[in-house]
């Protein structure tokens, strides 16, 4: 495109001074996708499918941070003129009979992390170092498999009326609308933005908080968050520490009075207009991706009847059609932000009452910054402000979260459990009221190898460390508890988590003593916190909720 050659070419070039003022936006927005175009080219060795040893399950996919590994379900017949080198397979998953199935990787924008291969869970029999997917040199490939790349996107889109969403491997196969961004190899963070924005991503509006987040994801010349053939994508703003959560608020106000504007002009219309249409407009069901797809239908026909309609009413309201569409907020951001200097907002924004979803991005440590302590950071971690251990325990935000009573509140972890990760997230996003997901993000400040990020997850998980539940307060309307615990009881002593990262292992080797007393007060801030867990999931219901 021409903005992408001859303004974004030439920032990406180094030459933006040469710019004059008149090529730069006026007010300040950017084309959404550009990433694409980048093509950094950083791996030695990119993830190659071995469609021989292949279960589909869409793991592979879904951890990739920077979405370059790709899935698509499709006809046979589309492979009329596929490239000589390109892979597929017949469709496993029974609704996909008679159809063929494809994994791609965009080889220029690979990072070469493992984090695919590492989580693969198909292994040769006869070779358990080859999995269904393995690293190889790009060089050698690169060619082909950039003609490969170029094929596979303009195969079609799955109908996402078709997919069903709480199956991973079915789930997998929709469109990213967050690709190619500049986050650090194997983050922990972006595979969780990444899920968001396939799952909800053609109807959100996203306030992000400043941190690691607004670094990959909104740092000039180019953008990764993007949109697909219909032309939908997420709409995202950044904004600051202090304020993120009011940001969003601020969003779903303004959405929630541009709908009641819309049901006003469309009442007062409805005279001049189909009466059933109008029923079917105000009173849609858009719980899911079908009732969604109908009511942009009905909006569709709406605008086309409006345009032959005098009246200012009528002209206000093919202004304001689109408002009659379910549409998200998400209001995403990091520790740093959701613990400490933003927590007073994202309280007051949790007791609101209204439909936002929060998503946390927890690190334990202000990553983007330089690694200092954060009111998330674990006993015992070593950071900056914190060179012996941090002596105080884990804010515990979830459980904060859960007094109200009201917000729909979980703690995920994709390396531990991918399933709980994808069901919370839908169950968050369905909550009419305010939600809160704290996911647990490994990162290089961790001192971690990051191709093995999601083994930590769920050691964290698997020690006590970092318990998944969720809690549900539509739950109490059937009479049920509405908290949920999703993990089971620690198999292995918090230490052994501990010495899987230098975090932690790093004060062994400084202050042994202190390290003996603070690993020893970690592992009773787990066995406390998964009592009190139990405890909430085990209690007697006492009320409806009504």
């Amino acid at each position: 495109p021409p903005f992408v050659r001859d303004v974004l070419g030439m920032m990406i070039a180094g030459q933006g001074d040469l710019l004059p003022v008149s090529a730069i936006p006026v007010d300040g927005t950017y084309p959404s996708g550009t990433t694409q175009w980048e093509r950094r080219n950083l791996a030695e060795e990119i993830p190659v499918w071995d469609t021989d040893l292949c279960i589909q399950c869409g793991k592979c996919a879904m951890v990739c941070p920077h979405a370059v590994i790709r899935i698509k379900a499709y006809e046979p017949e589309l492979l009329s003129d596929a490239p000589e080198t390109f892979k597929s397979m017949d469709a496993k998953d029974t609704d996909w009979q008679g159809m063929k199935y494809s994994i791609q990787v965009a080889p220029e924008d690979c990072t070469g992390c493992g984090i695919c291969v590492d989580v693969c869970p198909a292994k040769n029999k006869s070779a358990i170092n080859i999995k269904a997917i393995n690293m190889r040199p790009q060089r050698p490939l690169r060619e082909q498999e950039m003609t490969n790349w170029d094929f596979f996107r303009k195969l079609p889109e799955l109908d996402r009326r078709q997919i069903k969403v709480s199956s991973i491997r079915q789930q997998q196969v929709q469109q990213p609308l967050f690709e190619f961004s500049g986050a650090c190899e194997g983050c922990g963070e972006t595979p969780y933005i990444k899920l968001v924005t396939q799952l909800f991503g053609d109807r959100s509006l996203i306030a992000n908080a400043t941190g690691c987040s607004s670094i990959y994801g909104g740092n000039l010349p180019t953008t990764p968050w993007s949109k697909n053939n219909d032309g939908r994508g997420p709409a995202w703003a950044n904004s600051l520490f202090e304020d993120n959560a009011e940001f969003g608020l601020g969003m779903r106000v303004a959405l929630d009075k541009q709908a009641e504007i819309a049901v006003e002009l469309l009442t007062r219309v409805a005279p001049q207009l189909d009466g059933e249409l109008v029923t079917a407009l105000l009173n849609a069901d858009q719980h899911n991706e079908a009732e969604i797809y109908d009511q942009r239908e009905r909006v569709a026909l709406l605008k086309t009847k409006l345009q032959v309609i005098d009246g200012d009413d009528a002209q206000r309201l093919l202004q304001t059609a689109d408002s009659l569409i379910k549409r998200d907020v998400w209001i995403i951001g990091g520790d740093g932000w959701a613990y400490d200097i933003g927590f007073g907002g994202l309280d007051h924004v949790l007791a609101s009452g209204r439909n936002v979803n929060v998503l946390v991005l927890d690190t334990e440590v202000y990553s983007n910054t330089g690694g200092q302590m954060s009111k998330s950071t674990p006993r015992g971690a070593v950071a900056k402000y914190a060179s012996a251990g941090k002596t105080a325990a884990k804010k515990d935000l979830g459980l904060i979260a859960m007094t109200y009573g009201n917000v729909y509140v979980a703690r995920i972890a994709m390396g531990a459990k991918d399933e709980q990760t994808l069901r919370a997230l839908l169950e968050a996003e369905a909550y009419n009221g305010p939600s809160l997901i704290i996911a647990y993000s490994h990162c290089i400040a961790h001192g971690i190898d990051m191709s093995k990020g999601m083994r930590d997850q769920k050691a964290a998980v698997e020690s006590g460390q970092w318990p998944l539940y969720r809690y549900n307060p539509d739950r109490l309307e059937k009479g049920d508890n509405p908290f949920v615990l999703d993990s089971r009881a620690a198999k292995i002593p918090v230490k052994e988590y501990m010495h899987m990262e230098n975090r932690f292992k790093m004060l062994e080797l400084s202050k042994p003593e202190i390290a003996k007393t603070l690993f020893a007060a970690a592992q009773e801030d787990a066995d406390t916190r998964w009592a009190m867990y139990e405890y909430l999931a085990a209690r007697p219901v006492l009320s409806s909720g009504k």
